[in-house]
């Protein structure tokens, strides 16, 4: 099977029509249209097989991962996802795993209403590259560099799911819900579109909590002091967890895909009824330029700040 071959089997007709895209998969490049007073936000997420995900993980699952973590950006953003390009690189074409993988792609991209619109096939060492396209109304797009002292910090769900499923993959025990958190993750796309206006900064935490809000921290020249016991657990990841270990995985494990946001505390309360998914304060924003998690007595627990990182 040769390349065209490949894209016409299994991605040419993958997603659904959409009246804006002009021109989609077959030509040099797509057209697509821009509705009126938007703006165009892109994002781009490369995954490697044995880096970001097992060897062995089904590909059903990396196909609705690969596009997932992308639209995860979008929603931090407050975009409306719309369209993305794959670029697939294969050791070789097998037919089996390309249709577990353009279906897990295609299941996730049905149920966001986005479009495949072009990419690229090569043979070489696997590995995963999607390109997703959103807008957002013109100047709306929430920032990582609004952060205000005084805001509230807040997450979206649950967090430590997917790091303590990573760490246990091989206990055939472990409860379906925490193994669907890392493989199949929810990007909070009508969660994020619901914020603009109101969140004055957000991130999606892919990297860990502690990580991601210190790039937030950052950008918005302030600092944060959040509370470690506050942080939303599952009762799967209570169960199967000690305290002592908990934060560790909550504050540096990644692949939540949640949202991390920076609200104005009299706009919470609102927030949390507009919602579909419960919204947490953990902590709050402060005019010092550190980042602080604190004990249930108020005393800073030594805790290294990053989650994953790469050419580390």
């Amino acid at each position: 099977m040769d390349e065209f071959e490949l894209i016409g089997r299994y991605f040419k007709t993958l997603t659904p029509e959409r009246r804006d895209v002009r021109l989609g998969i077959g030509d040099d490049a797509a057209l697509l249209k821009l509705p009126d007073g938007h703006e165009l936000a892109v994002t781009t997420d490369t995954l490697v097989a044995g880096r970001h995900y097992p060897e062995d993980t089904a590909p059903y699952d990396v196909g609705w991962k690969s596009l997932a973590a992308n639209l995860s950006d979008l929603a931090a953003m407050g975009a409306e996802p719309r369209w993305f390009t794959l670029a697939l690189t294969l050791r070789f074409a097998d037919p089996e795993w390309l249709s577990g993988f353009a279906t897990g792609l295609r299941d996730m991209a049905v149920q966001a209403g986005v479009a495949l619109v072009g990419g690229d096939t090569t043979q070489g060492p696997p590995s995963i590259t999607i390109t997703a396209m959103g807008t957002v109304p013109v100047g709306e797009a929430i920032r990582r560099s609004g952060a205000k002292p005084g805001d509230v910090v807040c997450v979206t769900g649950t967090l430590g799911d997917a790091a303590l499923a990573l760490s246990r993959l091989e206990n055939k025990e472990l409860p379906q819900f925490l193994r669907r958190r890392l493989e199949r993750p929810t990007p909070r796309i009508k969660s994020g579109a619901a914020l603009r206006g109101v969140a004055h900064a957000a991130i999606d935490i892919s990297d860990g909590l502690a990580g991601d809000l210190s790039h937030i921290l950052e950008a918005s020249g302030v600092g944060a002091e959040i509370q470690a016991a506050a942080l939303p657990m599952s009762e799967e990841f209570r169960s199967l967890t000690e305290p002592s270990e908990r934060l560790q995985f909550q504050a540096a494990g990644g692949d939540d895909y949640e949202l991390c946001l920076c609200i104005p505390p009299d706009k919470l309360r609102a927030m949390r009824r507009k919602l579909d998914v419960p919204l947490t304060e953990i902590g709050r924003i402060t005019r010092e330029p550190e980042l602080r998690i604190l004990d249930a007595d108020g005393a800073v627990v030594p805790f290294e700040p990053f989650g994953y990182r790469h050419f580390s």
